[in-house]
């Protein structure tokens, strides 16, 4: 077995277990693979072992794979998104999921009304305050949401984070446990343009504990493509 495959089937393993411990349906989880670095012929053999999700951290680097990965496939914008590049990202992917700031769902707005497209984001919530990351402060979230849920060209589809890295996966579970608290109480809310469907954290590291605790979509890169060169 190649050993891309053996990486998908310990990843996909790893998935049905954490969902298990959770007392969900590994159905309920998706696995965005994450192609930052990847070469397209890799990315294609990812693909066509089933492969559905791919998600790039930058615009420049996702405009020239796009088009060579052929298949039933949806390309997610997962890094943080300039607002120079917002127009092509509106062409390139079905989710961007790094809505950051009322300015970028403004240029979004005005970009996707342009080619007649409403665009799906997450909000991605700066869940350990970290000053080197990018996202909405938890406190805000619901302002912020609300006052995104008046732009007629965004759907907001949920959250994403990226909570501080630890070494044990142990010690970032309470950042994960209050970002599906955040969820599910803006899920309340029904918000117009806004459906919370998507609770989007975990990645190689931490993924199984991010599924524990609520997460239904998990951004594997390392665990599927292995070290980055």
């Amino acid at each position: 077995m190649e050993t891309l495959e053996k990486n998908l089937a310990v990843v996909k393993t790893k998935i049905v277990e954490a969902a298990a411990r959770s007392g969900r349906s590994p159905e309920e989880i998706h696995l965005v693979a994450v192609t930052k670095t990847v070469p397209p012929e890799t990315i294609q053999k990812a693909v066509d072992l089933g492969i559905t999700l791919l998600g790039e951290n930058r615009v420049q680097e996702a405009g020239k794979k796009v088009d060579t990965v052929k298949g039933n496939i949806e390309w997610h914008l997962i890094g943080h998104l300039q607002k120079n590049k917002v127009k092509a990202a509106v062409r390139l992917f079905s989710m961007i999921q790094s809505l950051d700031s009322l300015s970028l769902a403004e240029e979004i707005e005005k970009r996707a009304a342009e080619i007649f497209k409403v665009m799906d984001v997450l909000v991605q919530i700066n869940i350990g305050r970290e000053e080197t990351k990018s996202g909405i402060d938890a406190g805000d979230a619901v302002d912020f949401i609300k006052k995104v849920s008046q732009l007629p060209h965004l759907r907001i589809k949920g959250l994403m984070a990226i909570p501080p890295f630890k070494e044990d996966p142990e010690e970032v579970r309470p950042y994960f446990r209050k970002m599906n608290e955040i969820f599910q109480d803006i899920k309340t809310m029904q918000l117009k343009n806004v459906e919370m469907i998507f609770l989007s954290m975990g990645m190689t590291n931490d993924f199984s504990v991010a599924i524990e605790e609520g997460s239904n979509m998990v951004r594997i890169g390392t665990g599927i493509f292995g070290k980055r060169k």
